[in-house]
């Protein structure tokens, strides 16, 4: 089962690194540790088309370099994604997609919200979701399109918009 679970993040990982080229690798080429960690692949991994086998041995070459507190919260994560129902990981990949998608400028300011949203208290961050969540789709348009004019304007500009509200 954890073997299962290494291959499966060592696939999720994969994507993040580059690609190291086309070449089509046979199993007893590649590392004792390689073959170690993608072990479930064995029977299959000459069929696999050489981009994967690439991308599955930059994933195990990430795993190699985790400390075991990321091996073990990557660990975790996996077992929540294999927790979820079919459509709400749809959902997420969903999303993924839609946000690989961006800009990088884009996907960076939405990391950096994220992170300020992560950074503020338990409290607060459950009184956003439950406002969040009250609200009408169309009170999400206008707020949407709110925040979207603001981050177009100078921080003196952003002050007297709330100065007037």
């Amino acid at each position: 089962m954890m073997t299962r679970a290494i291959v499966y993040v060592l696939t999720l990982l994969a994507p993040l690194a580059a690609m190291a080229g086309d070449a089509a690798v046979g199993w007893h080429d590649l590392s004792r540790q390689e073959r170690k960690l993608l072990a479930p692949l064995q029977d299959s991994w000459d069929t696999l088309p050489a981009e994967r086998q690439q991308k599955l041995r930059k994933g195990a070459a990430r795993w190699q370099h985790l400390s075991p507190e990321q091996r073990a919260r990557v660990k975790q994560r996996f077992e929540r994604w294999q927790r979820l129902p079919p459509q709400q990981r749809a959902r997420v990949r969903q999303h993924f997609e839609r946000f690989m998608t961006l800009p990088p400028a884009e996907r960076r300011h939405l990391r950096e919200q994220y992170r300020e949203f992560r950074r503020l208290p338990a409290e607060r961050r459950q009184q956003l979701r439950e406002r969040w969540r009250s609200m009408t789709p169309q009170q999400r348009r206008h707020f949407i399109e709110r925040r979207e004019h603001a981050r177009h304007l100078t921080p003196r500009q952003r002050r007297e918009l709330h100065r007037h509200r």
